[in-house]
């Protein structure tokens, strides 16, 4: 099979989410956090793996695969994967590593608590909120309103001094809420998102462009929502 330059791009972010992956048979591929505050999935178009296994390094893998060149083609055998090179010249065998040494997504399926904020995110928005949130190098990012409009602010919580960024996105519903996430945990493919936050902890977004999610923990301590 040959891996195509979508496939590559959800793996290089997954490796920045999580250094290890556990690969399962079909053409969904999974990754979690390992302190299990990011969980993220993606349906590739145009692979699907045969078997199950594990990487403990992806981005090892990944440095591996560029050597191949755009569009690396590679073979899945029992014991590991071998990566085809220079014309079929060239074969390079990488291990699989036990899939109970790396932080895997649990098996059950994901599902909000509650839908209490949606809102569309452009990838525009997404670049400019990332971009800003570096710049300034502020750690946490709330989704916030006050009633009559839904900002994305970028801000420090331990530093009233510090710089601060806020983003207009939509008209509001009259409720007001302000839910922190941490910037670190933003790590996101550049695409055009639906965003839905439930007030118990957990904000979704989901690619609408992209077949790919991410489940991101919202901070208790300075999260608030309506009246509570």
């Amino acid at each position: 099979m040959k891996l195509t330059q979508d496939t590559l791009a959800i793996l290089k972010n997954y490796q920045s989410i999580n250094p290890g992956i556990v690969f399962k048979k079909g053409n969904v591929v999974q990754t979690i956090s390992p302190q299990k505050v990011i969980v993220s999935e993606a349906e590739i178009q145009g692979d699907s793996f045969d078997r199950d296994f594990g990487i403990y390094d992806l981005g090892s893998l990944l440095s591996i695969l560029s050597l191949a060149g755009d569009e690396p083609e590679v073979v899945l055998d029992e014991k590991f994967l071998s990566i085809v090179a220079r014309s079929g010249r060239a074969r390079i065998k990488y291990r699989y590593t036990d899939t109970s040494l790396i932080v895997t997504t649990p098996d059950k399926k994901l599902n909000l608590p509650s839908k209490d904020v949606t809102f569309n995110l452009s990838q525009d928005d997404l670049t400019w909120l990332l971009r800003s949130t570096a710049i300034l190098q502020l750690p946490h990012v709330a989704i916030e309103s006050d009633g009559a409009k839904v900002y994305v602010s970028a801000f420090d919580a331990n530093n009233d001094a510090a710089h601060e960024q806020k983003l207009e996105i939509q008209e509001g519903n009259g409720v007001k809420y302000r839910l922190i996430i941490r910037s670190e945990y933003l790590k996101l493919l550049p695409t055009d998102y639906t965003v839905t936050a439930s007030k118990s902890g957990i904000a979704l977004f989901e690619g609408t462009n992209k077949k790919i999610k991410y489940w991101i923990a919202i901070e208790k301590n300075g999260s608030s929502y309506g009246g509570e």
